[in-house]
């Protein structure tokens, strides 16, 4: 027996037992003739006392140990004199009679506890042990715990737990795939999923009626904080339902996890707003409403009022109030400027009107516009003495929301408005169905080319697709996407309607999709889905700043595996299995 007990569950009222425990080496001490081990394993962390007086033979042994030894220490457990209230094993101690080392360590190449001295690339490059440090640990029970409760929680509404392939069809319109060539299919290639979206739509042509599955799905895209090349959906889908039936149900889900993980009630309804409000009022279509600054719009209130041309010139002009900040210096101020000028955010300069304590205003603008359009302008941003508003203006007004947007973010951050402990999760609604890509010359589906589009604005999609809104969802918490879906076409004629927009011929629709198109031939039911994020799920109720502190084994900026060295060359044996010629220059 290696082990009757873990170091994380002894306390007072053990007193007396003879116990074996088995873990890791924190650290020791030695102090006169007694030597202390703090040993850990997963469950917490017990001290192991050895006493050179009763056993000098066992204390040397002990002064042996190095920092991460595997070790075995049997003894009994005793109340301890200098207890320690910041463990739950702090009022007792193990006087060791007997200790087996089970494996030697190197000494780490950073140090095992909360606060790390190991970079992130080191750390990521020795992930088993900073595996073993216990706020990593923590993420990944919180994570294995709310795949435990979503699971019980579908289990509960009907849903059946399908398993869909990783090995499928490329389907480029999309993200970019990882392909895996075929070695008895020389020449062609399988992708791994982007989603099991087409899949998960089969499911229900199949009559299974509600699926859900936690996905690995794969995406060759450059990564960022909250982005990696393969990441967890919890990935669902639902036969005989409208919007609303999806948003009600999955709020529900929601609403069960912030309270079983985080004590947080939801309120008994979130709130919904369309894409076109988010991007009037936030400049984004996933706002962060854990604080206030929305946009005001500015264009009547100073185009043509004066000899300015930044204005005079733009399309739009929208300013934020940022309370409390009209005291900002020179240096904060110029500071914010270069901010919004860096090609990240794209800005060409910014504007700012100081709302001083005192009733005085200065501004950046002072000699083109009198106090009196000044204090108008006061009035429209609802700022008060002692507030700060900040304008960006441009010929394009969604890319100079989206760069006000980042601006108020910054702010946000800067105030420490965005608390992690604070919640704030709403639905974004009606959608664009398309959206214009510069790179394609086209337009492109906003979601995926199975949404459905709004009933009332099918007429439109002959002569304006672009204004068609889509019957699709977003849920967001906090200014991050956690998970989307939509309302499904399940009539074969709208979906080669939409295929045609998309500018797809019918051979080339049928080729990508004409398993689908076909099963749509045999009583295919109304259908809608949802997936949530796993990764950016588990990160926000943890407080996190990155998907990776909550992944097992993640990839770094560049999509390595630093641990593994993968992705890697292979062997010239295998790519002449597989028929690959490699031509690449360097």
């Amino acid at each position: 027996m290696y082990r009757t007990n873990t170091c994380g569950e002894l306390r007072l009222s053990d007193e007396g037992k003879e116990v074996i425990l088995s873990g890791w080496v924190q650290r020791t001490r030695k102090m006169g003739g007694m030597t202390f081990v703090d040993v850990r394993d997963r469950y917490g962390i017990t001290q192991l006392v050895f006493n050179e007086a009763t056993d000098a033979s066992l204390c040397e042994q002990a002064n042996k140990l190095g920092r991460e030894f595997c070790i075995q220490a049997i003894g009994k457990v005793s109340e301890r004199q200098s207890k320690n209230d910041k463990l739950p094993t702090g009022d007792i101690e193990i006087l060791v009679s007997q200790l087996n080392v089970l494996s030697e360590s190197l000494t780490p190449p950073f140090k095992i506890e909360d606060e790390t001295d190991g970079g992130d690339d080191l750390r990521m490059k020795y992930r088993y042990l900073d595996l073993r440090r216990p706020t990593v640990r923590k993420n990944l029970e919180l994570r294995h715990r709310m795949t435990i409760l979503i699971r019980n929680f579908l289990d509960n509404e009907q849903f059946i737990e399908v398993e869909t392939p990783i090995l499928i069809g490329s389907t480029p319109e999309g993200a970019r795939d990882f392909v895996v060539p075929s070695r008895m299919n020389p020449g062609q290639f399988y992708a791994l999923p982007q989603s099991p979206q087409t899949l998960k739509q089969l499911l229900m042509v199949s009559g299974f009626d509600r699926y859900f599955q936690i996905a690995k799905c794969f995406r060759d895209e450059d990564l960022r904080a909250d982005r990696q090349p393969e990441f967890t959906q919890i990935d669902c889908e639902m036969s005989f339902v409208d919007q609303d039936d999806v948003i009600d149900l999955f709020e529900n889900l929601c609403r069960h996890l912030f309270k079983e993980i985080r004590g947080v009630e939801l309120p008994e309804k979130l709130q919904q707003m369309t894409w076109h409000e988010a991007m009037r009022r936030f400049g984004s279509d996933k706002p962060d409403l854990r604080f206030g600054m929305e946009f005001v719009e500015l264009l009547d209130a100073f185009k043509g009022k004066a000899d300015f041309s930044v204005f005079n010139e733009a399309s739009y002009i929208g300013g934020i109030c940022v309370p409390g900040c009209a005291s900002y210096s020179r240096k904060q101020l110029d500071e914010l400027s270069d901010f919004v000028k860096r090609p990240q955010v794209g800005a060409k300069g910014l504007v700012y009107i100081k709302y001083n304590a005192d009733g005085t205003i200065k501004s950046s603008v002072d000699k083109f516009y009198s106090k009196e359009q000044l204090l108008e302008v006061k009035e429209r941003m609802g700022a008060k003495d002692g507030d700060l508003v900040l304008i960006l203006s441009g010929d394009n007004a969604n890319k100079t929301r989206v760069q006000l947007c980042t601006l108020r973010l910054e702010m946000g951050e800067r105030l420490g408005l965005r608390d992690k402990n604070k919640f704030e999760c709403l639905w974004i609604v009606d959608f664009p169905l398309f959206e214009w890509s510069d790179e394609e010359q086209r337009l492109m589906a906003t979601h995926h080319p199975f949404t459905m589009p709004n009933p009332d604005d099918i007429p439109l999609l002959d002569e304006h697709p672009e204004r068609v809104r889509a019957k699709a969802y977003d849920f967001v918490c906090n200014g991050i996407e956690v998970g989307g879906g939509s309302l499904r076409i399940h009539d074969g004629q709208l979906q080669q309607k939409m295929f045609e927009i998309l500018g797809f011929t019918p051979e080339k629709a049928m080729a990508q999709f004409g398993f689908l198109i076909n099963a749509f031939k045999y009583g295919a039911p109304p259908h809608a889905g949802l997936a949530f994020g796993l990764d950016r799920f588990v990160s926000i109720m943890a407080g996190l700043d990155s998907i990776r502190d909550c992944i097992a084994f993640p990839k770094n900026n560049n999509g390595r595996d630093v641990m593994l060295d993968a992705p890697s060359t292979i062997d010239q044996k295998q790519l002449d299995e597989l028929e690959i010629k490699l031509d690449i220059h360097q």
